[in-house]
This record gives structure tokens, sequence and C-alpha cells, in this order.
């Protein structure tokens, strides 16, 4: 298929001026907003503005109301237990269907209790993957799988950034205390 010639647009720039063209007048307003830059940041009390992690931390995350943790933020996941201190988790494959990012994996086995008919044998989420989207927490109807305010998580390997869980669990035992009423 040929492009007709009553298709073609010319676009045309206008030509730069004398003063334009040597570029000075842009060069020097550049210049003065780096020295206004400059001078107001020792005017407020510091060189920078940017925080220095891990010596300051940022503890004042935004509460949503109703809400369990920051409104805007989103952290590392945590099963959550129930009153028994088992898994809460009754493995209905619901957050690994609706990850986006396929960072979930499951494997379900019998339950062997009453009160529920599977649990998660396997229960991995791949920290790394997870774009913190917040949809397994939407979709679980058991409120098992939660995101937490915790944000420093660190890891030497790949591997050690795949949470099992136990990590999990783990994660839940540390920030129980600091869920919001």
């Amino acid at each position: 298929m040929a492009i007709r010639d009553d298709e073609i647009v010319t676009i045309s720039t206008p030509p730069l001026n004398r003063l334009e063209s040597i570029y000075i007048p842009e060069v020097v307003k550049g210049f003065g907003t780096t020295l206004r830059h400059f001078f107001t940041s020792f005017g407020q009390g510091r060189t920078t503005r940017a925080m220095q992690y891990p010596e300051e931390r940022r503890e004042d995350l935004p509460v949503e109301k109703g809400g369990l943790f920051a409104g805007n933020f989103r952290g590392v996941h945590r099963l959550n237990r129930d009153e028994q201190g088992r898994v809460k988790c009754v493995a209905c494959m619901m957050c690994p269907t609706i990850c986006p990012a396929r960072c979930i994996h499951i494997t379900a086995g019998e339950s062997p209790w009453d009160d529920r008919e599977k649990y998660p044998v396997k229960f991995e989420i791949d920290e790394l993957r997870c774009i913190y989207c917040g949809m397994c927490e939407e979709a679980c109807p058991v409120d098992a799988i939660e995101l937490t305010p915790e944000y420093d998580v660190v890891g030497m390997s790949r591997a050690e950034m795949v949470f099992d869980k136990q990590k999990l669990l783990s994660v839940y035992d540390q920030t129980i205390a600091k869920k919001p009423m």
C-alpha cells in the first residue's frame, strides 16, 4: 500500500534568530536555575533533600482509614495465622490466579484439620518478581495473605528472596504487633 502525496504533511521549524542561534541566553538561564537551587538548599539547613538510609528511616507512612496498613504503600508479604496458630490459607488458588507477575506458587494438599478441605503444603512468593500491586491480598477470601509496612528486606542472592511458607509466617510473627486496630 503506497502513501499518496496528499497524505504527506511537511512540517518546517521556524528558523532561529541570532540570539537563539548562539544559545547564550538559555545557558545563562540554566546557570541561574542551578545557582538558585544551590543557595536555597543551604537556606534549609541541609545540602541535600535525599534521605540518608539506613541511618534515617521513613516511619511516617500515611495510614488509610479503615485499611490495614498504609493507604498507598505495600511492602513485603506475610501469611496470616488463625486463632489456633495454623496457617490461615485454604489453598483456593485465587492469589496465584490473579497475580499479574506470576510470582506466587502454591502446592495444595489435603488438610489434616476438620475445618477446611485443603491447605498449602508449599507456598512461595518471589519477592523480586512481585510488583506489589496488592491483588493477591484483595483476592484472598480468608484474608490469609497481606502486604506489610516492612520495606527493608535484604537478600544476598536471588534464592534468598523467594519467601517460602515458613518465612512468610515468620514475617507474620514479626509484624503482628504493628497491625493497627
